[in-house]
């Protein structure tokens, strides 16, 4: 079994594939969606949850999202019919960092797809390639809210792989980026957010005995659990932010 197919399997009880409850969900996009007419682009947008829950009730908005697993843009786009709003949902399977677009957009969303662009700033240069004057960027990435062991190692982790929170601030405003909101994931979404993944492929597994990925899907959730209890929990944070760019009107 693929990764794109366990994740997608994992991700069913949790679509925001990031350690976000949903009340978390709509204070971000709260205070990063535009008013009146505008244009959204989510780059690494898997079931497209968050430009979903973007354009529920705002008709005056339209959405891009760019992915490439092709099971979890027809999901998106089934739920985009179902709601109604699929005349202002453009899908789009391919590699984001490939992606070109015909015009700015007043927000760019790119949360826990940083490692596509191999790190937090190159991908938000790639958004920036994409933002209208005056745009925001909602982002979202890991940082260490304590000095990585060895167990947090062993786990796949590289030392330098993240740096702290005030240190992940500090690059980001660095590079021009001034935010204007953020939340960090409480130890409850966390936790939430990793029972739900290996939960729910576990659930899956024991109810398709006959499937062929039965054992990958055991086996999966069984190694992500103990990278997790025994490996980055309470270690691995993670960040995400509303963000402008500074001068930029």
């Amino acid at each position: 079994m693929d990764r794109q197919t366990i994740s997608a399997l994992a991700h069913g009880d949790h679509p925001i594939a990031a350690p976000l409850s949903d009340d978390s969900v709509g204070r971000l996009l709260e205070r990063a969606l535009p008013h009146g007419e505008a244009r959204l682009l989510d780059l690494g947008c898997g079931s497209g949850e968050w430009l979903l829950r973007a354009l529920a009730g705002r008709p005056e908005l339209r959405a891009d999202g760019v992915d490439l697993a092709a099971a979890a843009l027809d999901r998106a786009r089934a739920a985009a019919e179902w709601d109604g709003i699929g005349d202002r949902l453009t899908l789009h399977h391919q590699d984001a960092t490939e992606f070109t677009a015909s015009g700015p957009y007043d927000l760019v969303l790119s949360v826990g797809a940083a490692h596509v662009w191999g790190g937090l700033l190159p991908t938000l240069r790639t958004a920036r390639s994409h933002l209208a004057p005056g745009g925001s960027v909602l982002v979202g990435d890991g940082f260490w809210e304590r000095e990585p062991d060895r167990a947090t190692l062993d786990a796949g982790f590289a030392p330098d792989e993240y740096a702290d929170l005030p240190t992940t601030v500090d690059r980001i405003t660095a590079d021009g980026w001034r935010p204007v909101y953020g939340h960090v994931s409480t130890p409850e979404e966390w936790d939430d957010y990793e029972w739900s993944w290996t939960g729910t492929l576990t659930r899956w597994a024991l109810d398709h005995l006959d499937d062929p990925g039965h054992d990958d899907a055991l086996e999966a959730a069984a190694a992500h659990r103990e990278a997790w209890l025994r490996g980055y929990r309470g270690t691995l944070g993670f960040v995400t932010l509303v963000l402008r760019r500074a001068g930029d009107t």
